[in-house]
């Protein structure tokens, strides 16, 4: 504790004398200010920060409880301590419910008063300390925040850079790459007329550019949601048709070929989707069946049509997902600890299931999955169906999209 600072206001001339010299006798290094009248003490409170006051109660002019109101005003902080009368009883309650800290009673026990005053004086400096501590808190607090805010900004920049260069790379990237798809296309069909034994390293080649394509196009899809730009272009469509072409194609285009057993109802499912975005989600997810299932394990894929909405179930008999670990598998760039590839290549960002939720939900619906380890997973499409409204005559019915 530092050296503690009091004032003693009191009209008894031998008890100013007094107690401070039993102060300093009992209080090494203190400081003692007194002062004969009430009104003498206010202006010394006004100019000073004491660690605790002592006043006398009945002084003439302004008494002790009427100092002790001004105090509470002036410095509520600092402890006050009044002297009264032996049996002014009345008296001290008063001075306590004023806010008082403690009384002391005529004749004064010295030891008394000091323990007093040392406790005052005590208790008047950790508040001190602790005022002190707040402030610096608050303005390390302000400190942090401006730090925060500027880091903030310069990492929204940052990251803003980051898009811009993500989504011109794509951009760049696409063009030679589709020529080269082209060619090697092209090549291929030249290669097989002519029954040419280097198809299969064409074959190789084609699959190389078509993991690179999806690569490239997973930057683009994250650098569109990331920059607000991510629109969906929708048009009406047989649904049914739709993930049919969709498998078909995807069996094609993989070696060796997938089993997949599709369950279409035999009517068509109308609906306005957006077609590229859609076939992605359904690409994506028969690549990931096939990725952590076993060579030639079957992968279902089924679509129901409900009363306002139709769902579509890819299932596959692979390696599961852990239950812990559902929650974060739509997270960007997140891949499941412990999960190896069991068919095909590796590659990707870990994007491929955040950009698939993102479509679906842009379209209204919702991504589900269901995963057991070691027993397989199963991710189902909810999708709304297109609300008709009621019709206006008996011969007119108008569709519309929700």
């Amino acid at each position: 504790m530092t050296e503690a600072y009091i004032l003693i206001v009191d009209d008894d001339t031998a008890l100013l004398q007094a107690l401070p010299q039993a102060l300093y006798l009992r209080m090494s290094g203190c400081k003692v200010d007194t002062s004969d009248t009430a009104a003498d003490a206010l202006e010394l409170i006004k100019a000073n920060d004491y660690d605790a006051i002592v006043s006398d109660i009945k002084m003439p002019g302004m008494d002790g409880l009427t100092l002790l109101s001004k105090i509470q005003e002036l410095r509520p902080d600092i402890p006050t301590l009044l002297i009264t009368g032996h049996g002014d009883h009345n008296l001290a309650i008063q001075a306590l419910r004023g806010g008082a800290y403690d009384f002391i009673q005529k004749p004064i026990d010295r030891e008394y008063f000091v323990a007093a005053l040392r406790r005052a004086t005590q208790t008047r400096q950790l508040r001190r300390q602790v005022t002190q501590q707040q402030q610096a808190l608050e303005q390390h607090a302000r400190s942090l925040e401006m730090t925060v805010l500027e880091r903030t900004k310069e990492l929204v920049k940052a990251n803003a850079a980051k898009d811009e260069f993500i989504s011109m790379a794509s951009h760049e990237l696409r063009t030679p790459l589709a020529s080269l798809k082209g060619m090697t296309q092209l090549l291929h069909r030249r290669l097989i007329r002519s029954k040419s034994p280097e198809v299969p390293s064409l074959v190789s080649m084609e699959n190389s550019i078509r993991r690179i394509e999806v690569l490239v196009n997973d930057l683009l899809n994250i650098s569109s949601i990331e920059m607000g730009l991510f629109d969906l272009h929708r048009q009406k469509c047989d649904i049914v048709d739709l993930i049919q072409s969709l498998v078909d194609e995807y069996v094609f285009g993989t070696n060796p070929h997938p089993v997949i057993h599709t369950y279409l109802p035999p009517e068509p499912i109308e609906a306005e989707v957006d077609i590229e975005r859609l076939g992605q989600v359904v690409i994506n997810l028969l690549s990931n069946a096939r990725k952590y299932s076993k060579v030639g394990s079957p992968i279902e894929v089924i679509l129901q049509k409900q009363e306002q909405t139709y769902c579509l179930i890819i299932k596959d008999v692979g390696v599961g997902i852990p239950a812990n670990e559902l929650p974060m598998i739509f997270d960007r760039f997140y891949r499941v600890p412990g999960n190896d590839v069991q068919t095909g290549s590796s590659t990707g960002f870990g994007l491929g299931l955040y950009i698939s939720k993102q479509i679906v939900e842009s379209h209204g619906g919702r991504i589900e999955v269901e995963s057991v380890p070691k027993q397989g997973s199963s991710f189902s499409l909810i999708l709304p169906l297109p609300i008709i409204a009621a019709p206006t005559d008996s011969s007119t019915i108008h569709t519309t999209t929700p």
